[in-house]
């Protein structure tokens, strides 16, 4: 499949993702900024790919991304990083979404599992109220926290100074 290809806008998304639950597939939401992919988005979306049959990632917009992470950021615009996530094998769907939080995406894609990295517990994740109450499943995936862009971007700028 072409990597443009599976950068949807939400109504097509919402009708595949309704067509997938028809077929009994397990579908899965996982979302983030991927500003600068690194291994740790990597081992994350594949723990989220483990969670069902069919993974959709969400990619903050340019402009929530610089309400979540502040001034210099993103790095990349939305649809670099969309791109770069969609090249994954492992994912079969990209989206960009606006809002600070997937909550307005877990309503209307009900999808079965909603992944989170392990910088969350059950317990912290934003979604979590939204996400019980819509009977959607959370997930904890991923390795242990050690891998960050905004860490990875200060390395790299370190070593411009050296």
């Amino acid at each position: 499949m072409n990597t443009r290809a599976k950068i949807l806008s939400r109504t097509e998304l919402v009708r595949l993702f309704e067509e997938h639950r028809r077929k009994g597939q397990r579908t899965v939401l996982a979302n983030g900024c991927f500003d600068v992919l690194h291994v740790g988005h990597v081992r994350y979306l594949e723990g989220a790919r483990r969670e069902g049959d069919v993974l959709a990632v969400a990619i903050n917009s340019d402009s929530s991304m610089r309400l979540l992470k502040g001034p210099g950021r993103p790095i990349l615009p939305a649809q670099a990083r969309a791109e770069l996530v969609a090249a994954l094998g492992i994912v079969d769907y990209v989206i960009i979404f606006p809002e600070p939080d997937v909550r307005p995406l877990l309503r209307e894609l009900r999808p079965d599992v909603h992944a989170k990295g392990t910088d969350y517990t059950v317990e912290t994740v934003p979604e979590r109220e939204e996400a019980a109450l819509l009977g959607i499943r959370i997930a904890i995936v991923g390795d242990p926290k050690q891998h960050s862009t905004r860490d990875l971007v200060a390395r790299i700028r370190d070593a411009g100074h050296a």
